[in-house]
């Protein structure tokens, strides 16, 4: 009975254990880079920023643009009271005004984008009732009037600001949109580095999980042999404090691995707490890649060229204010409109009254001490250094290319040593762990041979991540990816 009751108890333990380890394994995320790729362009601060910038510019263009449509405002004064003493110096007297308004104006307000002016319609209506007890004052007024008026404002020999602004905004969200295109594609470089690094750090700690496996069983090898008589005590404390080596080492990984997986967690944008395991291949298909197509496809494609193209046409805008600094400039301004009054609202218009407006005037500079010319210059040499940089971004990228075909070429060299040096490796320990359980190798050489070992895992890892970094590397320089020959430019329309 007693042995049924075992039996029971440790089925009960074991559903429990595999229960809690279901549990787990649920509030674990498991991530290949694709998964990574997409929580980090959802999630990363990074992105967000950008986005908000783009959102920014968007808008402030959108609202510039309606700011051009018509205008309608009314301005409302329900009632005004006034009491008032003054004194008459051409009459010696003083007297008191006693005055009662309300009065309102509706206006509509169309800006020219043509020619930069402003057309006005406006319409002022206002109710009166005042009175004084002046001796040169008439009868007491009561009653409406109403003022209708168009009004043109014009500048006249100057340029056209609202044109100038509104390009400079639409450049502003052009430059907005291939920021946050560059964002997304320097995301995706700094994930897979970040992936591959915590992929890497995985790996060595399964390496040094091995190790330290190995190291134990050596230690139970040397164990029996101690207590055989075959070999000497002292050979099992040494191997035993390789073992703790070995358990120091293992422990520092899964340190390093926690540090990293913190680190990449903060880049995506994801909770602290939340586990992540990585799932990744570095298996590696060589891709041929023919110098000249990359270069031209680099020089084609890159968006910093463009943004570098913006700068030159936006640093033309400049040399348009700072020409215009001091300059001879004049402006129209043409009224015309019906004004009425009565005592009556319906009356108001029976007699109206006529009235225009017109002025030019001109603003004529005559003497600066040569401080327009001075800005020009400056902002002329300003001009020059943005067509430079346009010609050393041109340049950078073409060097950049031929950098990277480079090393894609090295590392494919790389990768062949490491993986030889790795079969090498994995030979010579087989062939020695023979050696050590027949005793024909003592624990410290065998040693040499595991740490041998590890090495050259670690060498194969970090060479296939390199390889695999540095063709994504290309396809961020060239907006091209040459694994599934295809462009990867981003369609601006989209953001």
């Amino acid at each position: 009975m007693s042995f049924v009751r075992k039996i029971t108890v440790n089925l009960f333990l074991l559903m429990f254990l595999a229960v809690f380890s279901v549990s787990e394994s649920w509030s674990q995320q498991v991530l290949n880079l694709e998964k990574a790729l997409e929580y980090a362009r959802q999630e990363s601060p990074e992105i967000k920023k950008a986005r908000l910038n783009l959102e920014q510019s968007r808008e402030n263009l959108i609202a510039r643009r309606a700011s051009l449509k018509s205008g309608f405002r009314l301005n409302l004064t329900p009632i005004e009271y006034g009491h008032n003493r003054q004194y008459n110096d051409p009459l010696s007297e003083w007297y008191t005004t006693e005055s009662l308004n309300s009065y309102g104006t509706f206006s509509v307000q169309q800006p020219i984008v043509m020619t930069d002016g402003v057309l006005t319609l406006s319409n002022s209506l206002r109710y009166q009732d005042s009175q004084s007890n002046s001796s040169f004052s008439g009868d007491p007024f009561k009653g409406f009037s109403n003022r209708i008026s168009l009004n043109l404002d014009q500048p006249l020999f100057t340029y056209n600001r609202t044109k100038l602004e509104l390009k400079e905004l639409e450049y502003r969200l052009e430059n907005s949109k291939i920021g946050y295109a560059l964002q997304e594609l320097s995301l995706e470089r700094q994930v897979s580095q970040a992936f591959y690094q915590v992929y890497e750090a995985q790996m060595t700690l399964n390496t040094a999980r091995e190790e330290f496996e190995n190291r134990s069983q050596s230690v139970a090898i040397i164990r029996n042999k101690v207590e055989a008589g075959l070999v000497a005590k002292e050979e099992l404390l040494q191997a035993e404090l390789d073992l703790m080596t070995s358990r120091s080492n293992y422990q520092n990984q899964e340190v390093d691995l926690a540090n990293l997986k913190d680190q990449f967690k903060q880049m995506l944008g994801m909770p602290l707490e939340e586990e992540v395991l990585l799932l990744g291949e570095v298996n590696v298909l060589p891709v041929d890649i023919e110098l000249q197509k990359a270069m031209k496809l680099a020089v084609d494609n890159r968006l910093e060229i463009r943004q570098r193209k913006i700068d030159i046409e936006t640093g033309q805008f400049e040399l348009v204010r700072t020409n215009a600094m001091n300059e001879f400039k004049g402006n129209i301004g043409i009224s015309v409109g019906l004004f009425g009054e009565n005592e009556e609202f319906t009356g108001v218009f029976d007699k109206p009254t006529d009235n225009q407006n017109i002025g030019f005037s001109l603003e004529i500079p005559l003497w600066d001490w040569g401080e327009k010319k001075a800005r020009m210059r400056a902002a002329k040499a300003a001009q020059k250094i943005r067509e430079i940089n346009l010609d050393d971004e041109k340049i950078n990228i073409s060097l950049t290319i031929r950098q990277v075909h480079r090393s894609l070429k090295n590392l494919l060299t790389q990768i062949d040593i490491a993986q030889k040096n790795l079969e090498n490796a994995r030979l010579t320990y087989e062939i020695n762990l023979e050696k050590y359980k027949n005793g024909d190798l003592t624990s410290m050489d065998l040693n040499l041979y595991q740490n041998q070992l590890t090495q050259k895992k670690t060498s194969l890892t970090r060479a296939r991540i390199n390889y695999m970094l540095e063709l994504l590397n290309m396809k961020i320089q060239t907006l091209y990816d040459f694994e599934n020959q295809m462009s990867i430019v981003p369609d601006m329309s989209e953001y």
